[in-house]
């Protein structure tokens, strides 16, 4: 249910306006579709962008855009890195051990009632790169590499990246967008591209 206009965080679960109303669940089911006429949405996590942040990345949108016309828009292309987490989720309410009636937890081995884990949980980083044209492939980057700009360069981009993108764009010219992180903005990183390609303020390069 919405939080009133007037006081935010109000919001209740169907089960918690149950408890407080005496109304039954499929009830509130029926008012909320029927007599109120809405319709649940589930939220979806998303980067909290500062009013700084939105407004650095639409200046450099149009400065990008100003740069190229319509038809060459398809040839630019985004990339980032991304690590994921592999270790299994947790859910405590349903990790449960069935015992014989009776049976005292004291008397039950130590290692079939703990669920351990690592400090440090095991991960994998891949790196991709898209456009209006297609994507590239998804690469995994080798366990625990340090992501210097000597790595991005001679493996990420030279050996991954750049080869799918050349492929895909089926042309010597594209736009390859990447974002500030450390190791895309050390110099011998961005000279990768800079035998055959020219640079604009929103750390574009066409190769």
């Amino acid at each position: 249910m919405q939080s009133q206009e007037d006081k935010p965080q109000t919001h209740r679960t169907v089960c918690e306006t149950a408890r407080e109303t005496g109304i039954h669940r499929s009830s509130i089911h029926q008012i909320i579709r029927k007599d109120l006429a809405l319709k649940c949405i589930k939220k979806k996590q998303a980067q909290d962008l500062t009013d700084a942040n939105k407004k650095a990345r639409l200046v450099r949108t149009r400065q990008l855009l100003r740069c190229y016309p319509d038809h060459m828009v398809k040839f630019i292309w985004f990339s980032d890195e991304k690590l994921f987490s592999v270790a299994a989720p947790v859910n405590a309410q349903n990790d449960r051990l069935y015992v014989p009636t009776g049976t005292k937890k004291r008397d039950v081995n130590v290692t079939r009632l703990l669920k351990t884990r690592s400090n440090f949980s095991k991960s994998v980083m891949v790196s991709v790169a898209v456009s209006s044209l297609c994507a590239s492939n998804i690469h995994v980057l080798e366990p625990g590499v340090k992501m210097n700009g000597a790595y991005y360069r001679d493996v990420v981009l030279r050996q991954m990246l750049l080869p799918d993108i050349c492929a895909a764009s089926g042309s010597k010219f594209f736009v390859f967008q990447q974002d500030s992180a450390p190791s895309h903005r050390q110099r011998h990183s961005s000279a990768a591209g800079s035998r055959d390609a020219r640079f604009h303020p929103t750390r574009c390069l066409a190769a």
